[in-house]
């Protein structure tokens, strides 16, 4: 090795990188508010509601990501949500209860429940901070849940500036 020799001392570390960006699933998000079928902005009319059903062109939700919810402090009966959902079943590529955040923390908590997370027995994780798409907050905890046992240390950020996390201490 010469004198003045620069080592990238990054690329040759044991680090593992764990990158919540590969888990996004890609689609439009959109969100169906019911709050727009209300009578007065307070009640929902069962009659007029399946009206609305029956006559919305549920083909618009075509292989979309579909939360559904809705945003007034209305009391909206259970089966008023389970008839959209029935309607967007034939269109939708995922139908979830909730705001659109609430959609995106329950597309990580699917995808992050199924990687074995065997894979990083013993290894040095880094989880990756930056991303070019949304990552909920939720993801991050849910997978430092899911690496704490097996890992030996946890840390945040960027392989070459990192936040320490965790160290098993008997590892």
């Amino acid at each position: 090795m010469q004198e003045n020799e620069i080592i990238n001392r990054v690329t040759s570390s044991s680090l593992i990188t764990f990158d919540l960006e590969e888990y996004y699933q890609p689609g439009e998000r959109v969100l169906i508010d019911i709050k727009d079928q209300l009578y007065e902005g307070l009640i929902l009319k069962e009659k007029d509601f399946r009206t609305y059903i029956k006559n919305t062109d549920w083909s618009v939700y075509q292989n979309k990501l579909v939360a559904i919810h809705c945003s007034t402090d209305a009391i909206i009966p259970t089966w008023a949500f389970m008839l959209v959902a029935i309607a967007l079943k034939p269109h939708a590529k995922e139908i979830e209860f909730g705001t659109l955040e609430q959609l995106e923390e329950k597309l990580y908590d699917r995808i992050l429940s199924k990687i074995n997370w065997e894979q990083y027995r013993n290894e040095k994780v880094v989880v990756k901070g930056c991303s070019k798409v949304p990552v909920p907050a939720s993801a991050y905890v849910k997978t430092v849940a899911y690496l704490q046992p097996v890992a030996s240390s946890l840390m945040f950020g960027e392989a070459c500036s990192t936040v320490p996390l965790y160290k098993n201490q008997n590892k």
